[in-house]
């Protein structure tokens, strides 16, 4: 008989919801992904390079011109130099990263620190490779770290704590003084990072991401963790990369090589292709999303759900208690989906524990203007 090593896993939220909201032909405002495509000249790359025959094995550790492009963009955004070939791996997928990230740092009987809500593969991995995960709830209603209690956290056994910023569900940040807070707490101690930053270009009201990548001592401990998918509108090539000092690429990629070992080709020579041609993509994003972010939240600023403008990421929270209190968050979405046409992620189950009296919901702006007025007009009719 088979015995589960995840018997508490099942079926994501996010699949759930997708699917409950194509059952139901409701908007699709939960799980995060755009609904318009990414750019056209990325596209037609895609195109060119398949029919040119780039369709092998691409090296393990990614291209070498991709990789060398992460490592351009990286000097332009942050100020730091980070070697293409030995500190920048290309994966399928930032999800993949994480866990090879995690195999490589977890032994049986270590711990790792995750800072709830928190993203639902973090976990999982963790316990695959022997060890447990401890939640340190982030201080509401900012979701900002609790130091005391993160500090209470740490014990002998600790050898992990996950960073995610901007923060998927909150979109919350965190700043330059957060990370040197870390870095003091565990000075000191045989503890590592993985900072998950795929949202770092999606920051608004003018704010600039606080990459671990660009602090010197967390990054000697770090493993820093983005996506193509997110920044170039193209969720589903499941494409992303890793940074890290080189012992600890090293040890990664030992992982990496029997997990997937390499990412697709032809996606890969696209993207270093576009990321060449147009270096100001990333520069463009934030106003691209703002604006997304703006019209949303304008639109359902008449409607009886209570909320704070997202600082980053394409996710946006609302509160629902004067809509209906007597539902917990994951009735609420489902009811919201079938009585309502419109469909979110509940934030509960980015908790181990969440508090009872929360009533928040995730809604996904990354869409077309059409798509989210229709989704306003439904929600403000709530």
């Amino acid at each position: 008989m088979l015995v589960s090593k995840l018997p508490n896993v099942g079926t994501t939220i996010f699949t759930r919801m997708s699917q409950l909201a194509l059952e139901t032909g409701a908007i699709n405002l939960s799980q995060g992904f755009p609904d318009f495509d990414g750019p056209q000249a990325l596209r037609e790359a895609v195109a060119r390079h398949v029919m040119e025959g780039r369709n092998q094995y691409s090296p393990m550790t990614g291209l070498p011109s991709l990789r060398q492009q992460v490592a351009a963009k990286i000097a332009r955004s942050y100020g730091v130099q980070r070697d293409a070939d030995s500190e920048i791996t290309i994966t399928p997928g930032a999800t993949e990263a994480i866990f090879c990230a995690v195999q490589a740092l977890i032994h049986p009987g270590d711990e790792a620190i995750v800072l709830d809500p928190c993203y639902d593969s973090y976990e999982p991995s963790v316990e695959l490779a022997g060890g447990r995960c401890v939640h340190v709830p982030l201080a509401l209603p900012d979701f900002a770290v609790d130091w005391q209690r993160l500090a209470d956290a740490i014990t002998p056994r600790t050898r992990l704590i996950f960073l995610n910023s901007p923060h998927n569900p909150s979109g919350a940040l965190l700043t330059r003084t957060d990370l040197d807070k870390l870095a003091e707490l565990i000075r000191g101690h045989d503890i590592h990072v993985i900072s998950d930053e795929v949202y770092e270009h999606l920051i608004y009201d003018g704010q600039r991401h606080a990459s671990v990548l660009a602090h010197e001592e967390l990054y000697q401990r770090a493993f820093v963790v983005s996506s193509f998918g997110k920044t170039y509108h193209v969720t589903g090539w499941k494409t992303g990369y890793v940074v890290a000092p080189p012992a600890l690429t090293a040890e990664l990629r030992k992982i990496h090589q029997y997990v997937n070992f390499c990412g697709v080709t032809p996606l890969q020579f696209a993207l270093a292709d576009f990321m060449a041609a147009h270096p100001e993509h990333v520069e463009e994003l934030p106003a691209f999303y703002q604006a997304k972010r703006d019209l949303f939240c304008d639109l359902l600023a008449g409607s009886r759900f209570t909320f704070s403008r997202a600082p980053g990421t394409y996710f946006q929270l609302a509160d629902y208690s004067a809509i209906r209190p007597d539902l917990d968050d994951v009735a609420m979405a489902e009811w919201l989906t079938r009585e309502h046409g419109v469909a979110a992620i509940p934030v509960s189950v980015f908790y181990q524990s969440a508090p009872k009296e929360m009533r928040l919901v995730r809604f996904c702006f990354a869409k077309r203007e059409e798509t989210l007025r229709q989704a306003a007009e439904k929600l403000s009719a709530v």
